[in-house]
């Protein structure tokens, strides 16, 4: 299994790399961002995009089809639907959520900015956004892109994950620490 993810990360990379040199050459790194952060929600937020995705019992054509009817809705850049399109005749569809991952991580680390992983459980206004980013901006000490992702599980508070740095302030992850406290005195 181990081998079989180094081999995914490997091929999300090598393709994530064809791309920037693309959009970087086109002078549309923004675009193309834009366009994969949206296509990356749509894929978190859509369990029929994932299956699209994901099925290797979907033929190239159909697979196809259905995902340049989606990137049109969507609106995305020609160079991100031709992009799409070639993962899609090579059969990697699979392996797009991480090609998105590998486009935007490289995108960060070549402009010196750090990605802050933060799970909450509520949305975020976009005060309580800017005051999370300068926390972490102040906190890194250096440029913080925020990867927000809200998980009602959490019940409260947040998760932050920056590098290897995490940060648990959840009040699902509080309540499971004072449950294991509990048992210790029961």
């Amino acid at each position: 299994m181990a081998a079989q993810s180094t081999a995914s990360a490997g091929l999300a990379s090598r393709y994530a790399t064809a791309l920037f040199d693309l959009a970087d050459e086109a002078k549309a790194l923004d675009a193309v961002a834009d366009d994969l952060k949206a296509l990356k929600a749509m894929l978190s937020d859509s369990a029929d995009l994932q299956r699209l995705v994901n099925s290797p019992l979907l033929g190239r054509d159909d697979q196809s089809r259905a995902i340049d009817a989606v990137l049109e809705k969507a609106g995305v850049s020609d160079l991100t639907r031709r992009f799409v399109g070639v993962v899609t005749a090579n059969r990697r569809l699979f392996a797009l959520g991480a090609m998105i991952t590998a486009f935007l991580e490289e995108l960060a680390r070549r402009r010196g900015e750090v990605t802050a992983a933060v799970r909450v459980a509520h949305a975020l206004s976009d005060a309580q956004m800017d005051a999370l980013t300068d926390q972490l901006k102040r906190a890194v000490g250096a440029k913080v892109t925020v990867d927000l992702q809200v998980d009602p599980s959490l019940l409260g508070g947040m998760v932050v994950k920056v590098g290897s740095r995490l940060v648990d302030s959840s009040l699902r992850s509080k309540l499971d620490r004072l449950q294991l406290a509990m048992k210790g005195i029961a």
